[in-house]
């Protein structure tokens, strides 16, 4: 079969409430995963073997993307810095803004070589980050945590199929001791959607996405901010780094609660979109 027309037949077959892009990059990952064609093989009209077994398949990862399904649950993986990682409805989907706090990470600690690397990620879900973190900087000594043993489950497979080693500890940032001390680097993707803001967001999100890792207990949307930056003065050596991601309408918010708690060189990072994204502070 030409790959071409397959690719338009997918496309077809697809829908949703999605752009036209982005259900034609959800078929271009359909190919990948199931039959390893590339966007260029589909520009060059490659021919392809379709047996009815990968037919059927591919049938049934539309009928799930026609539920509202994320594509990255479908499939069970996605890419993150360059790597393929597992999820599952355990783990929230790796977002791109979240490889900008891994890029603000390695280049802070590429500025203190010097000093022993030892870094904590707080809420580690699927495990991108701090697999990454070890990759990208071989030397360092990783820790991550997380309340669910489930996303555990997963961050540690990844960690072994990417062949890093990282420590995975379960562990409660709002109600447990801090697991760690003297570290140069915490870094966490928290939860931080209130309940009220349920409304705001779209279908796929909130039906398929683990509401643990995505909604504050309560109403305070700065919660897990609060209890990290508190905390985190406990965990960090001097000079140590702390970098959060955070919704785009926290940035002042949560800048006040660093400087609140002593951070100095408090610095808000808009994404490639021109949107408030992290925070960074040092530990003095």
């Amino acid at each position: 079969m030409n790959s071409k027309k397959l690719f338009h037949e997918l496309v077809k077959g697809i829908a949703i409430d999605d752009t036209q892009d982005e259900i034609r990059s959800m078929v271009y990952l359909l190919l990948d995963h199931f039959l390893s064609i590339s966007r260029t093989d589909v520009f060059a009209e490659k021919e392809i073997e379709l047996t009815p077994s990968t037919e059927d398949r591919i049938g049934d990862a539309i009928r799930r993307i026609n539920t509202g399904e994320p594509v990255q649950y479908v499939l069970g993986e996605t890419e993150f810095y360059g790597r393929k990682f597992m999820v599952n409805p355990s783990v929230l989907i790796p977002r791109p803004e979240t490889e900008e706090l891994v890029r603000l990470v390695i280049d802070y600690i590429k500025l203190h070589e010097e000093k022993q690397v030892r870094i904590l990620d707080i809420g580690t879900g699927s495990g991108c980050i701090p697999v990454t973190l070890g990759l990208e900087i071989p030397h360092a000594e990783v820790i991550a945590t997380d309340v669910s043993s489930d996303a555990l489950k997963v961050a540690s497979e990844n960690a072994r199929r990417l062949n890093v080693n990282v420590e995975f500890i379960e562990h409660d940032i709002l109600s447990d001791d801090p697991p760690r001390r003297d570290l140069l680097v915490v870094v966490s993707n928290p939860p931080y959607i209130s309940v009220k803001e349920k409304s705001t967001m779209k279908d796929n999100v909130l039906l398929f996405e683990p509401h643990q890792a995505l909604f504050v207990k309560g109403d305070d949307p700065l919660l897990f901010y609060e209890t990290i930056a508190e905390k985190a003065c406990q965990m960090l050596q001097s000079n140590g780094l702390l970098a959060v991601e955070i919704s785009e309408h926290r940035g002042t918010d949560v800048m006040s609660l660093f400087k609140k708690w002593g951070y100095s060189e408090v610095e808000l990072v808009k994404d490639l979109f021109g949107k408030d994204r992290i925070i960074r502070g040092i530990r003095p």
